[in-house]
C-alpha cells in the first residue's frame, strides 16, 4: 500500500514513516509538512491513501488540503488524525463532507502503526471509520448551529444580518453602521451567505438576501433544494420541507 504522510511536526513525521514501513504493509512514497506540498506531491505521484494531520504548516489545513486534492483525485482515501476540539473545527469537517468519505481518529488514541494500517486499508477499500466521540461532537455542533444560525456569524455580520432582515438596503445599513463605502456591506453580505451555505445554492444576490432574511426571522438554519423548496432538519436529523 503506497501512502503519503502529511504532518508538520518534524520529529513525528519520520517516526510515523519508520513505524509504518516497519510493518511491511506500507510503503511511504513521500512525506511533507504542508497542504500545498501535499497537493503538488499528489499531482506528481498519486498515493493509494493519505495519512494526514488536520493542523498543518502553510496556508491550508488538513481539511482544505483534502478538498483541494479531491478536486483532482475524486474520493482519494484520507485517514485524518488530530487533537483539535473546537466548534469551528467540526463545522469545517461537516461543510466539507469529510465524514461521508474519510476515516477520522484522535491522535492520542490511534496513532500507532498497528492501529493505523487497518484504517488505511479500510480507506483504500472505501470503508469509513469515525471515532464515536468525534461523530457525537459533530452532531452536537450541527444541532446547535441549526437552532442558532446567528452564532455562525461574527458580531458585525450578525448586526448586518438583522438589518438585512428588516428590509434595509446596503446604503442604509452602511449609514447605520458608519461605513462610508456601501461595498463593505456587500462584502459582509457575501460572508453571511457563505456561512449559511447560501452562496452555493444561488447565484442571484437578491435571492440569497431573501433567504438570509428568512433564516434570521425563523431562527433556524434553512436550506433550499434545486427546485427552490426550503427545508429544515427535524428532530430525527432528516431534512423535511419547511412550512411558514
Amino acid at each position: 500500500m503506497h501512502i503519503l504522510i502529511v504532518e508538520d511536526n518534524d520529529k513525528l513525521r519520520p517516526a510515523l514513516r519508520a513505524g509504518l514501513e516497519a510493518t511491511g504493509q506500507v510503503q511511504v512514497i513521500a512525506d511533507c509538512a504542508s497542504g500545498e506540498a501535499a497537493l503538488e506531491l499528489c499531482l506528481q505521484q498519486p498515493p493509494q491513501a493519505i495519512l494526514m494531520d488536520v493542523q498543518l504548516a502553510g496556508e491550508m489545513n488538513g481539511i482544505d488540503t483534502a478538498v483541494a486534492i479531491r478536486r483532482e483525485f475524486p474520493r482519494m482515501p484520507v485517514v485524518f488524525y488530530s487533537i483539535q476540539d473546537d466548534d469551528a473545527y467540526y463545522r469545517a469537517f461537516r461543510r466539507a463532507g469529510i465524514l461521508s468519505h474519510y476515516a477520522y481518529v484522535r491522535k492520542s488514541n490511534y496513532l500507532l502503526p498497528q492501529m493505523i494500517v487497518p484504517l488505511l486499508q479500510d480507506a483504500v477499500y472505501g470503508r469509513s471509520f469515525i471515532d464515536p466521540d468525534i461523530e457525537s461532537r459533530v452532531q452536537e455542533v450541527r444541532h446547535k448551529d441549526e437552532h442558532a444560525p446567528l452564532d455562525l456569524l461574527e458580531p458585525n455580520e450578525q448586526e448586518v444580518a438583522r438589518m438585512l432582515a428588516q428590509g434595509m438596503s446596503n446604503e442604509q445599513i452602511a449609514a447605520r453602521m458608519g461605513f462610508r463605502d456601501k461595498r463593505t456591506i456587500s462584502r459582509i453580505n457575501g460572508q453571511i451567505y457563505a456561512a449559511w451555505g447560501l452562496n452555493s445554492t444561488t447565484t442571484e444576490e437578491k435571492v440569497a438576501r431573501t433567504r438570509a432574511a428568512l433564516i434570521v426571522h425563523t431562527g433556524q438554519l434553512l436550506t433550499w433544494t434545486d427546485d427552490g423548496i426550503p427545508q429544515v432538519l427535524d428532530a430525527q436529523g432528516n431534512w423535511v420541507d419547511w412550512r411558514p
